[in-house]
């Protein structure tokens, strides 16, 4: 039974639908297998089997034909996002103790879809870095070598999967969120177009930046989850209707892209000489299934600017009163995050909400000559995790914390959805994901052509993996 972790989520969930395997037993083994590796690496630091438990016994007592898409499937909630009568620290000190009364609707949907919600995955303060680390929790350490960072901000949701303590798992994405672990840690993370995944609005009803999505080991459990997550909500006002074909489906349909553009840098960022090699060589082998490869990339000129000035204003929206209330308990990127926000002028505004338009229209124009674009999906291998962020690369200093992801933030600003494929490993035995991105909603698109790679590379299965001291 213990080697079930190392089952697909599709074949897990068709072992449910089947009886082979009830949710209860699937509880049991994840318990087991989390006090087996947890303790090294500090991914799942909430637990929350009872409640788990309460829902598998309800969800046995239905017909396998309405248990919903997973069947009573486990899958763990990053802790940013709200689970009735589970602790949602935020990885801040502030709310340490906070329990909420009612989920949010992300939670809701994918309970209602047969998820059995057992744990809450580690996230930096507020999301907030790139290194996933708090000071309720302390940091998550990545599997491939525990003295490297799991990047972040869905660091415990890409380590649960990395080591068989999760087949699937909820995260978000703001700047990278979910691709930067997902490469890190060597599994999929997927940032959906905006409005495909329903959530509770918080601060404000279009706040679109970050976006909740799936993760998972491969593409086709990616996509599963999606199918899972999706579908519109009176609640959330920018919520997108289900597709009348299922995510999942398209990941299977073997459809290939027809020409794509490869790009190491998008003209933006530095990135390491090793990690772009690895990436491009991997962009490469498309062409063994007839696929064109070419290297452009749409204009991001700006996007380093524009991210740095909306990203600002997220954070003053949100976050002013916790500076005015609580600064002494904030981390210093979030307090120099905040003042950023507080000090805007409406003319910066104004600009880059110009220059974002601009970029994703430029982004809708280039994917008329291209199925799908390529590129790292994060410019170094994983760090050491004592280090904050990233403060340089190939020689080039960063002038502020988030700078280091630009690759990932830019697609962000063009409102597409992207996903981060493992593609290979550095010398140093460490992984490197590669980064897809569709046209805005083409996600069926993403995954077929993401699907097609990965038959390709045949890296699908290198997880999980028991937790690696440093060598």
């Amino acid at each position: 039974m213990r080697q079930i972790i190392r089952d697909t989520a599709c074949g897990v969930v068709h072992k449910l639908t089947r009886g082979d395997v009830s949710p209860l037993e699937l509880l049991g083994v994840l318990e087991e297998r989390i006090a087996e590796v947890d303790g090294k690496l500090n991914a799942l630091p909430i637990l929350c089997f009872d409640r788990a438990r309460k829902h598998a016994e309800a969800i046995m007592k239905k017909p396998v034909s309405e248990r919903g898409l997973l069947g009573g499937l486990p899958v763990p909630i990053k802790d940013l996002t709200d689970v009735a009568g589970v602790r949602n620290t935020q990885g801040s000190l502030i709310f340490r103790d906070y329990v909420p009364a009612r989920s949010d609707i992300l939670v809701e949907r994918l309970e209602e879809s047969g998820a059995l919600v057992y744990a809450r995955s580690n996230t930096p303060e507020f999301g907030a870095g790139a290194n996933t680390f708090n000071d309720v929790f302390g940091p998550t350490l990545n599997p491939w070598n525990t003295s490297r960072s799991a990047a972040g901000s869905s660091g415990g949701a890409a380590v649960a999967l990395a080591t068989g303590t999760a087949w699937l798992a909820h995260g978000s994405d703001m700047g990278g969120s979910l691709r930067n672990p997902a490469s890190f840690c060597s599994v999929v993370g997927l940032r959906p177009s905006i409005g495909r995944v329903a959530h509770t609005p918080k601060f404000k009803v279009d706040r679109n930046l970050g976006v909740p999505g799936p993760m998972a080991r491969n593409v086709e459990d990616v996509a599963l989850m999606l199918d899972a997550m999706s579908g519109e909500h009176l609640g959330d006002p920018l919520s997108l209707p289900k597709l009348p074909h299922s995510f999942l489906s398209a990941a299977r349909s073997g459809k290939k892209p027809r020409r794509v553009a490869y790009s190491p840098d998008f003209g933006i960022t530095p990135v390491d000489p090793q990690v772009a090699a690895i990436t491009r060589r991997a962009a490469a082998r498309l062409a063994e299934a007839g696929v064109i490869v070419e290297e452009a990339h749409p204009d991001f000129r700006g996007a380093q600017e524009c991210f740095h000035v909306l990203r600002a204003f997220d954070f003053a929206v949100s976050k002013a009163g916790l500076l005015r209330s609580h600064r002494d308990l904030l981390k210093p990127e979030v307090i120099w995050n905040i003042e950023e926000g507080l000090k805007l002028t409406v003319e910066q505004i104004e600009r880059a909400e110009a220059q974002r338009l601009a970029m994703m229209t430029r982004a809708v124009d280039f994917f008329r000559e291209y199925d799908l674009l390529l590129s790292p999906a994060t410019i170094v291998e994983p760090f050491p995790v004592q280090n904050r962020y990233v403060t340089e690369c190939n020689g080039k200093n960063f002038d502020h914390y988030v700078d280091w992801v630009a690759i990932a933030s830019a697609i962000t600003l063009a409102c597409c959805p992207a996903l981060s494929l493992p593609c290979g490993f550095t010398s140093s035995g460490l992984p490197v994901g590669l980064q897809i991105v569709a046209a805005p909603r083409a996600e069926g698109n993403l995954l077929a052509g993401a699907k097609t790679l990965e038959d390709i590379l045949g890296l699908r299965g290198c997880t999980p993996i028991d937790p690696r001291p440093q060598s």
